[in-house]
């Protein structure tokens, strides 16, 4: 899939674990993780805009267009 996410590098440069994450965007782990792996097939604006306050990022810092 040429949408790589990089959820798991901005979580690292935060120093925050997926529990923190799941609490603060109100999301269950199963639904981060399977973000977190790349293995979602959409995201909902709201839960990027969620994540995005959570770990003080851009929607970019996330998500990656790999051709």
């Amino acid at each position: 899939m040429p949408i790589i996410v990089n959820l798991d590098v901005m979580m690292a440069k935060r120093k925050m674990s997926l529990n923190e994450l799941s609490e603060k965007v109100d999301l269950t782990l199963s639904n981060l993780s399977i973000l977190k792996t790349g293995k979602a097939k959409a995201v909902r604006f709201s839960t990027l805009e969620a994540i995005c306050k959570a770990l003080d990022c851009q929607p970019g810092d996330i998500l990656e267009f790999v051709k």
